[in-house]
């Protein structure tokens, strides 16, 4: 099978380009898209496709996915493909941020192969599953503060790690301005995401990610 990945930033393209070869394999392939920022979805998603250049995940996500319908039933029937999106739940309702996502692919006809998948409360979380990837990539981290994580609990996830991790924490981190937190956000996925095994991984959300694609990787067997 082939994987599409549709990402709403540089860092969590930085951690799939690590991950996914770990939990698909060979001799599936993939790419990744990675977008400036999540947004929001229009409110006319029939005929609203975003700006090309106004790349923010949400607002382009109906037009992409009307594409890659169009793509997919190109295909010869013996090559399979999926689109996976990939996003932070951040402070929405689960429930119902997953029933506009479903709802955009009723719009697509026809519909790709597409699957959502969910970071809660952040893309951090899937590093904070896997404590001993984080000590190894951070050995001087702050075991005290790890240790109070809950695994995918809403608590300000990014903020957790860069108070174990980076000097003088969140505070200090956030004071050089978004820009920075984005630059620092990158570097953590570098530099865990390595170490990471999928298969230990403690967080639900990034078990659930790891099971969507292993399903569908054996589904074309």
């Amino acid at each position: 099978m082939h994987f599409e990945f549709l990402v709403e930033d540089q860092s969590g393209k930085a951690a799939l380009e690590h991950l996914v070869p770990k939990i698909i394999g060979t001799p599936h392939t993939f790419k990744i898209h990675c977008y400036k920022g999540i947004g929001h979805l229009p409110k006319d998603m029939g005929s609203h496709t975003g700006h090309p250049r106004h790349r923010i995940l949400l607002q382009r996500l109906p037009g992409l996915l009307r594409g890659y319908g169009t793509t997919f039933a190109q295909y010869p029937p013996d090559f399979a493909a999926a689109v996976i999106v990939v996003c932070d739940l951040d402070d929405r309702n689960r429930e119902i941020f997953h029933q506009e996502l479903n709802a955009v692919l009723d719009v697509c006809h026809p519909a790709p192969i597409a699957r959502f998948c969910l970071a809660i409360e952040e893309g951090e979380a899937w590093y904070l599953g896997d404590l001993g990837a984080v000590e190894t990539a951070y050995p001087k981290a702050r075991k005290e503060i790890l240790n109070t994580y809950v695994n995918d609990s809403i608590c300000g996830t990014w903020e957790k790690l860069a108070d174990a991790i980076y000097p003088g924490g969140a505070k200090a981190l956030r004071k050089q301005g978004w820009q920075a937190v984005g630059r620092e956000k990158s570097n953590w996925a570098t530099r865990i995401s390595p170490h990471m095994d999928p298969n230990t991984n403690n967080s639900p959300s990034f078990v659930s990610f790891r099971n969507t694609l292993t399903q569908l990787a054996q589904d074309t067997r």
